[in-house]
Protein backbone atom coordinates (compact mmCIF):
# COMPACT_ATOMS: atom_id res chain seq x y z
CA UNK A 1 0.00 0.00 0.00
CA UNK A 2 3.18 1.97 0.56
CA UNK A 3 4.02 1.96 -3.02
CA UNK A 4 0.48 2.49 -4.35
CA UNK A 5 0.25 5.76 -2.53
CA UNK A 6 3.95 6.89 -4.10
CA UNK A 7 2.96 5.78 -7.34
CA UNK A 8 -0.82 8.20 -6.89
CA UNK A 9 1.38 10.99 -5.69
CA UNK A 10 3.64 10.33 -8.86
CA UNK A 11 1.00 10.50 -11.05
CA UNK A 12 -1.21 13.56 -9.42
CA UNK A 13 2.22 15.30 -9.69
CA UNK A 14 2.90 14.76 -13.39
CA UNK A 15 -1.21 15.34 -14.37
CA UNK A 16 -0.75 18.53 -11.95
CA UNK A 17 2.68 19.62 -14.28
CA UNK A 18 0.91 18.85 -17.37
CA UNK A 19 -1.93 20.78 -16.89
CA UNK A 20 0.33 23.84 -15.98
CA UNK A 21 2.28 22.98 -19.00
CA UNK A 22 -1.11 22.96 -21.15
CA UNK A 23 -2.30 26.16 -19.36
CA UNK A 24 0.40 27.71 -19.91
CA UNK A 25 1.30 26.66 -23.69
CA UNK A 26 -2.90 27.45 -24.28
CA UNK A 27 -2.58 30.84 -22.62
CA UNK A 28 0.41 31.51 -25.04
CA UNK A 29 -0.96 29.97 -27.96
CA UNK A 30 -3.89 32.44 -27.78
CA UNK A 31 -1.65 35.29 -27.01
CA UNK A 32 -0.24 34.56 -30.60
CA UNK A 33 -3.15 34.17 -32.23
CA UNK A 34 -4.82 37.23 -30.97
CA UNK A 35 -1.83 39.11 -31.35
CA UNK A 36 -1.77 37.81 -35.19
CA UNK A 37 -5.53 38.53 -35.50
CA UNK A 38 -5.13 42.57 -34.02
CA UNK A 39 -1.91 42.76 -36.58
CA UNK A 40 -2.86 40.58 -39.54
CA UNK A 41 -3.18 43.61 -41.37
CA UNK A 42 -0.49 45.89 -42.79
CA UNK A 43 1.70 48.31 -40.80
CA UNK A 44 2.05 50.91 -43.99
CA UNK A 45 0.50 51.94 -47.02
CA UNK A 46 2.71 51.81 -50.07
CA UNK A 47 3.37 55.23 -51.66
CA UNK A 48 2.90 55.00 -55.27
CA UNK A 49 3.25 58.67 -56.18
CA UNK A 50 4.17 61.68 -54.83
CA UNK A 51 3.69 65.05 -56.83
CA UNK A 52 4.64 68.60 -54.95
CA UNK A 53 1.31 71.00 -54.88
CA UNK A 54 3.68 74.47 -55.46
CA UNK A 55 1.95 78.00 -55.00
CA UNK A 56 3.09 80.90 -56.75
CA UNK A 57 4.18 83.97 -54.45
CA UNK A 58 4.34 87.22 -55.64
CA UNK A 59 7.21 90.10 -54.21
CA UNK A 60 6.53 93.26 -54.56
CA UNK A 61 9.58 95.60 -54.59
CA UNK A 62 10.82 99.13 -55.61
CA UNK A 63 12.76 99.39 -58.91
CA UNK A 64 14.13 103.41 -59.02
CA UNK A 65 16.07 104.78 -61.82
CA UNK A 66 17.74 108.12 -62.75
CA UNK A 67 16.34 109.73 -66.02
CA UNK A 68 16.61 113.13 -67.93
CA UNK A 69 13.92 115.76 -67.86
CA UNK A 70 13.99 118.68 -70.26
CA UNK A 71 11.92 121.66 -68.40
CA UNK A 72 10.46 125.02 -69.58
CA UNK A 73 12.55 127.72 -67.97
CA UNK A 74 11.01 129.92 -65.22
CA UNK A 75 8.61 132.32 -67.65
CA UNK A 76 8.81 136.29 -66.62
CA UNK A 77 6.69 138.14 -68.87
CA UNK A 78 3.92 135.39 -68.78
CA UNK A 79 1.86 137.78 -71.32
CA UNK A 80 4.65 138.37 -73.66
CA UNK A 81 3.96 142.83 -72.86
CA UNK A 82 7.71 143.07 -73.28
CA UNK A 83 7.35 141.54 -76.46
CA UNK A 84 4.06 143.12 -77.59
CA UNK A 85 5.44 146.84 -76.49
CA UNK A 86 8.90 146.42 -78.93
CA UNK A 87 6.86 144.52 -81.63
CA UNK A 88 4.38 147.97 -81.66
CA UNK A 89 6.55 149.95 -80.92
CA UNK A 90 9.27 148.56 -84.29
CA UNK A 91 5.87 148.14 -86.16
CA UNK A 92 4.81 151.86 -85.73
CA UNK A 93 8.43 153.74 -86.87
CA UNK A 94 8.01 150.82 -90.15
CA UNK A 95 4.53 151.75 -90.44
CA UNK A 96 5.44 155.25 -90.11
CA UNK A 97 7.99 155.33 -93.00
CA UNK A 98 5.33 154.48 -95.79
CA UNK A 99 2.92 157.11 -97.38
CA UNK A 100 2.10 160.54 -96.12
CA UNK A 101 -0.87 162.06 -94.61
CA UNK A 102 -3.62 160.25 -93.50
CA UNK A 103 -2.30 156.53 -95.13
CA UNK A 104 0.78 157.40 -92.95
CA UNK A 105 -1.56 157.48 -89.75
CA UNK A 106 -3.03 154.46 -90.85
CA UNK A 107 0.30 152.81 -91.88
CA UNK A 108 1.23 153.56 -88.42
CA UNK A 109 -1.49 152.14 -86.35
CA UNK A 110 -1.52 149.36 -88.94
CA UNK A 111 2.43 148.47 -88.18
CA UNK A 112 2.09 148.71 -84.22
CA UNK A 113 -0.28 146.40 -84.68
CA UNK A 114 1.09 144.02 -86.57
CA UNK A 115 4.16 144.77 -84.64
CA UNK A 116 2.81 144.38 -81.24
CA UNK A 117 1.33 140.71 -82.54
CA UNK A 118 4.53 139.95 -84.53
CA UNK A 119 6.36 140.84 -80.99
CA UNK A 120 4.19 139.01 -78.86
CA UNK A 121 4.75 135.75 -81.15
CA UNK A 122 8.42 136.29 -81.40
CA UNK A 123 8.24 136.51 -77.49
CA UNK A 124 6.19 133.27 -77.08
CA UNK A 125 8.47 130.97 -79.23
CA UNK A 126 11.70 132.11 -77.36
CA UNK A 127 10.10 131.71 -73.74
CA UNK A 128 8.42 127.50 -75.03
CA UNK A 129 12.20 127.01 -76.25
CA UNK A 130 14.12 128.53 -73.04
CA UNK A 131 14.32 124.96 -71.58
CA UNK A 132 16.95 123.06 -69.06
CA UNK A 133 17.63 119.64 -68.27
CA UNK A 134 17.82 117.71 -64.94
CA UNK A 135 17.98 114.35 -63.60
CA UNK A 136 15.02 113.49 -61.82
CA UNK A 137 14.65 110.07 -59.62
CA UNK A 138 12.00 107.37 -60.90
CA UNK A 139 10.45 104.87 -58.82
CA UNK A 140 7.68 102.30 -59.52
CA UNK A 141 7.14 98.54 -58.02
CA UNK A 142 7.29 95.44 -60.12
CA UNK A 143 6.71 91.73 -58.88
CA UNK A 144 9.11 89.23 -58.77
CA UNK A 145 7.01 85.88 -59.00
CA UNK A 146 8.64 82.75 -57.12
CA UNK A 147 7.18 78.83 -56.58
CA UNK A 148 6.76 78.23 -52.80
CA UNK A 149 5.72 74.16 -51.99
CA UNK A 150 2.40 74.11 -49.72
CA UNK A 151 2.20 70.46 -49.55
CA UNK A 152 2.04 67.03 -51.27
CA UNK A 153 -0.74 64.74 -52.93
CA UNK A 154 0.22 61.37 -52.22
CA UNK A 155 -1.35 58.72 -54.17
CA UNK A 156 -0.86 55.36 -51.61
CA UNK A 157 -2.60 51.54 -51.79
CA UNK A 158 -3.34 49.53 -48.85
CA UNK A 159 -3.32 46.02 -50.04
CA UNK A 160 -5.55 46.21 -53.06
CA UNK A 161 -6.97 49.87 -52.50
CA UNK A 162 -5.66 52.89 -53.78
CA UNK A 163 -6.36 56.33 -52.66
CA UNK A 164 -4.96 59.92 -52.39
CA UNK A 165 -4.36 62.24 -49.70
CA UNK A 166 -2.54 65.65 -49.45
CA UNK A 167 0.07 65.94 -46.64
CA UNK A 168 2.35 68.80 -45.73
CA UNK A 169 5.38 66.37 -46.07
CA UNK A 170 7.13 64.18 -48.55
CA UNK A 171 6.09 60.84 -46.89
CA UNK A 172 9.21 59.11 -48.73
CA UNK A 173 8.06 54.61 -49.73
CA UNK A 174 5.47 54.52 -47.15
CA UNK A 175 3.24 55.99 -44.38
CA UNK A 176 2.30 54.29 -41.09
CA UNK A 177 -1.11 52.91 -40.07
CA UNK A 178 -2.77 53.13 -37.03
CA UNK A 179 -4.51 49.91 -34.89
CA UNK A 180 -7.54 50.57 -37.43
CA UNK A 181 -5.68 50.81 -40.17
CA UNK A 182 -5.68 54.29 -41.06
CA UNK A 183 -3.39 56.59 -42.11
CA UNK A 184 -1.04 58.43 -39.76
CA UNK A 185 -0.85 62.09 -41.29
CA UNK A 186 1.07 63.58 -39.10
CA UNK A 187 4.48 63.56 -37.21
CA UNK A 188 5.38 63.38 -33.68
CA UNK A 189 7.25 66.20 -33.03
CA UNK A 190 10.62 66.06 -31.03
CA UNK A 191 10.13 66.48 -27.08
CA UNK A 192 6.55 65.45 -27.16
Amino acid sequence: MFRRYDQEVHVNKSMLVGAVLGAVGVTAGGAVATYSLVKGGPEYAEVLAVQPVKQTVKTPREVCKDVTVTRQAPVKDQHQIAGTVVGALAGGLLGNQIGGGTGKKIATVAGAVGGGYAGNKVQEGMQERDTYTTTQTRCNTVNDLSEKVVGYDVKYSIGDKVGQVRMDRDPGSQIPLDKEGKLVLSQAQPGQ
